[in-house]
């Protein structure tokens, strides 16, 4: 067989896409979804959240019959419920395998917020009978775990090398609603259904709690190079209550200035927030009940003077877009994404379920990134 280190792979051998950094193990390298130079800035939430790869893959080109991938994963799970197996998928062609394990490390919390680390063992997964001669592969790594990649293995004398990829570069920037750690398999996370079904070339900074407009994220969007943008903002601050009316347009202008710094001319989609039934018209913050279902804290009005709600930050989205005069910025409502009618699909009134995420992502190929491919003159599956 032919091995071949994560660590030692060479740009012509590989191209990582959405991993912007890389932490060094000591048996491996473990994916960063922002850029070396914002790690002083980044608050420990969002640092946890930009460990977990969501969208990060490797693309190459193989004529492999077999492709196995060496690693130790760490995932998250509550008290005594059962550990979820961490899922790889592996993009060839139109084909999406998947291999899972349930080896590795589990951090373990409880309702008191204590946590245990449970140490577990590598695994190697394999993906095997694929079709004989060259073929570009995509690896997708989990969406919800921290990745320790050790090796990658093929058939003896098979050939690796990078596969060119001409798709636009769509950079996606959300909350926990884009990371998406409900989702069953990375390659079903909706932005990544989205940009499959389109036909770009998906950079995920989807980040679990964390979308609160921060300037790193901007100016790393600013110089990603990105043929296509999309910012989908508003839940995570009712969540934490973390803006104000008084400030929320002004930042959002500033972030919108940051990337345009370096992409004047680059199409941007606003997204607003999909449907949270406790938040459309009331102020957060939103914390989960005894039934696992997350509502809005009641508080002093005289104390929560321009708290926002979903309904209230959509319509200052759409201000603010007005007030651009921006012909290349575009905005879609979170509800035609996901609104009341798909409540079903949001079992703790707040996170999708896997076929709510699936359908976000059909939906956004057909409203919006669908058009934008077309007319930005590059390929369309």
């Amino acid at each position: 067989m032919t091995q071949v280190s994560f660590a030692a792979i060479k740009p012509e051998q590989a191209t990582w896409v959405g991993a912007l950094d890389f932490d060094m193990r000591p048996g491996g390298i473990s994916p960063r979804r922002l850029p070396a130079w914002t790690r002083p800035q980044v608050p420990q939430g969002l640092d946890v959240m930009l460990r977990m790869p969501s969208g990060v893959r490797l693309r190459f080109e193989t004529d492999s019959r077999s492709v196995a991938v060496s690693v130790l994963v760490t995932n998250m799970k509550m008290g005594a419920q059962p550990k979820r197996p961490v899922v790889f998928d592996l993009e060839v062609g139109d084909e999406l395998l998947s291999r899972s394990t349930t080896e590795g490390n589990t951090i373990v919390y409880q309702a008191t917020g204590e946590f245990e680390v449970q140490r577990g063992q590598p695994a190697t997964l394999t993906f095997d009978e694929l079709k004989p001669g060259p073929k570009v592969c995509e690896l997708w790594l989990p969406h919800n775990a921290f990745v320790e990649l050790h090796s990658l293995t093929l058939d003896p004398g098979a050939t690796l090398r990078a596969a060119p990829d001409d798709r636009p570069h769509w950079v996606h920037y959300g909350s926990s609603i884009s990371h998406c750690m409900e989702a069953l398999q990375p390659g079903h996370i909706w932005p990544a259904v989205a940009a499959r079904r389109s036909g770009a070339a998906l950079q995920n900074l989807g980040f679990g709690g964390q979308c609160h407009l921060d300037p790193f994220v901007a100016r790393t969007i600013r110089d990603s190079g990105a043929d296509l943008i999309s910012v989908k903002v508003g839940i995570n601050i009712v969540n934490m209550d973390s803006m104000r009316e008084r400030i929320f347009p002004p930042l959002l202008h500033g972030f919108l200035d940051t990337i345009r710094e370096g992409r004047p001319d680059t199409p941007i989609v606003l997204i607003s927030p999909i449907y949270c039934p406790s938040a459309e018209d009331h102020p957060g913050p939103t914390v989960p009940g005894a039934d696992g279902k997350f509502g809005v804290i009641g508080g002093s009005e005289e104390l929560r003077s321009g708290s926002m709600s979903l309904s209230r930050i959509r319509e200052l989205i759409k201000e603010v877009i007005q007030s651009r005069g921006d012909p290349a910025l575009h905005y879609l409502d979170g509800l035609e994404l996901f609104g009341e009618a798909d409540v079903a699909d949001l079992p703790d009134a707040l996170h999708p379920n896997p076929q709510g995420y699936v359908r976000m992502g059909e939906r956004f190929a057909e409203k919006m990134l669908g058009s934008l491919v077309a007319a930005s003159g590059q390929r369309t599956i």
